[in-house]
């Protein structure tokens, strides 16, 4: 974790010199994708290469934040303005994102879990519970 900030600038690098097509979670042979929300404060685009869970057509999000303490700053991005866009094998996907609670919440979590165990550690490192987002298609 302590190494983020490097794997996040390399992996945007990459992203923009492939057009899309590559990323360092997907040489990995993990999910990727790269979220444009609108920001809360700005209205200005900003763009974060993401992890994700795939479920059916949706794509499920969980603000890890790499273990920091905070929230990051996609998710109050979303929260504010649940409209975004998704950037996956070098085409775009308008999505509606929602965030989870209560029974839904612990399904997703379990499932979450599952598919990337160092999520406990870092929630356990974050000290705090993480918020999980669910983007459907739009029409």
């Amino acid at each position: 974790m302590r190494l983020a900030g490097v794997v996040v600038a390399v992996d945007q690098r990459l992203h923009r010199l492939s057009r899309g097509r590559l990323s360092l979670v997907a040489i990995a042979g993990l999910p990727s994708l790269r979220l444009t929300t609108t920001g809360r404060k700005t209205g200005l685009d900003r763009q974060t290469n993401l992890l994700y869970l795939p479920r059916g057509d949706e794509f499920v999000l969980i603000g890890s934040n790499w273990g920091r303490p905070n929230h990051p700053a996609w998710a109050y991005n979303l929260r504010a303005h649940p409209r975004a866009t998704v950037a996956i094998r070098g085409g775009e996907v308008r999505v509606l994102a929602r965030e989870v609670t209560g029974a839904e919440y612990d399904r997703l979590w379990s499932e979450l879990l599952e598919f990337w165990p160092g999520y406990r550690m870092e929630r356990d490192a974050a000290g705090r519970e993480l918020p999980v987002f669910v983007l459907t298609p739009l029409p």
